[in-house]
């Protein structure tokens, strides 16, 4: 297995786009997911750096940070009409979970991108994240 990564899951949900995420620390753990996430919108190789948008979310569990993070992601490509294609990613506890993001992309471009599938929402339906030996794995379910 890849230091970080992601695969998608052909027969886990049928009607939804399933997929594994990994990453030797959290940090890598959220950048991949992000990317399998808009993987299954776009092919990201298209998406260009031109808008940077930075934000901070705070959780008291890993799960539900991972879960408002990608959630936050989909509002951003709803609300601003954003594609994202590269993820800066911060961690810490004190007494919760807070990350820090820079997130890069461009405006949604239907005569440049490779569009694929429009992402709805983040399930929970099979969410969780856990660690296995040295490594993060999530498996995250979107709906479409």
């Amino acid at each position: 297995m890849q230091k970080s990564g992601y695969e998608f899951l052909g027969d886990v949900a049928i009607a939804d786009v399933a997929f594994k995420a990994w990453g030797s620390s959290l940090e890598e753990l959220f950048e991949s997911a992000a990317i399998a996430l808009f993987e299954v919108m776009v092919n990201t190789k298209s998406v260009k750096f031109g808008v940077v948008k930075n934000f901070e979310l705070k959780s008291e569990s890993i799960d539900e940070l991972l879960y408002d993070f990608l959630s936050y992601l989909i509002f951003l490509k709803d609300t601003e009409k954003l594609f994202l294609s590269r993820f800066e990613i911060k961690i810490d506890k004190n007494e919760v979970y807070r990350l820090l993001a820079r997130v890069y992309g461009e405006q949604i471009d239907i005569k440049k991108h490779e569009l694929r599938v429009d992402v709805k929402a983040i399930t929970y339906h099979l969410f969780e994240v856990k660690k296995i030996d040295d490594k993060w794995v999530a498996m995250i379910v979107v709906d479409v």
